[in-house]
C-alpha cells in the first residue's frame, strides 16, 4: 500500500465514524451500548489495552464492552486508530443502542462483571 493510499483509508475510516457519530446525534442518542474486540501484534496489544481500559469494561482478552457517547467513541477509535497497524491487526466494534438489547450468556469464569448493582 502506497502513503496515498493509506491516507485515502485513514480518511474514509475517520469520515465513516464521523458519519456515525453525526447519525447517532440525529437520533438523539445520547450513549450507546459497544462491545469492542481487537486482535494486534503482540508489541501493541498492552498499549491498546490500557488504552480502552479509559473508555469501556475489560471483560476477556481483548474484548471490551459498555455504554459510551458517540462522541467518546470517536475519540478512543482515533487513538486506537493510532496505535494499531492497519495491515496487521484489526478492531471490530459492535454497537447498540441499549444494552438491553443485547443478550449475554457467560459460560466459565467470568473476568469482570459489567452489572450497575454491587
Amino acid at each position: 500500500m502506497v502513503v496515498g493510499e493509506l491516507f485515502y483509508v485513514r480518511n474514509l475510516v475517520l469520515t465513516e465514524w464521523l458519519f456515525e457519530v453525526i447519525t447517532f446525534k440525529t437520533l438523539n442518542v445520547k450513549n450507546m451500548y459497544v462491545v469492542l474486540v481487537y486482535d494486534m501484534g503482540q508489541k501493541r496489544v498492552a498499549k491498546m489495552l490500557k488504552h480502552c481500559r479509559k473508555y469501556l469494561n475489560w471483560i476477556q482478552n481483548s474484548v471490551f464492552e459498555g455504554e459510551i457517547s458517540p462522541g467518546k467513541l470517536k475519540e478512543m477509535m482515533d487513538t486506537a486508530y493510532e496505535i494499531m497497524d492497519d495491515e496487521v491487526d484489526s478492531i471490530i466494534v459492535f454497537k447498540s443502542r441499549q444494552k438491553e438489547w443485547l443478550e449475554k450468556e457467560i459460560m466459565g469464569f467470568e473476568r469482570q462483571s459489567t452489572s450497575n448493582f454491587l
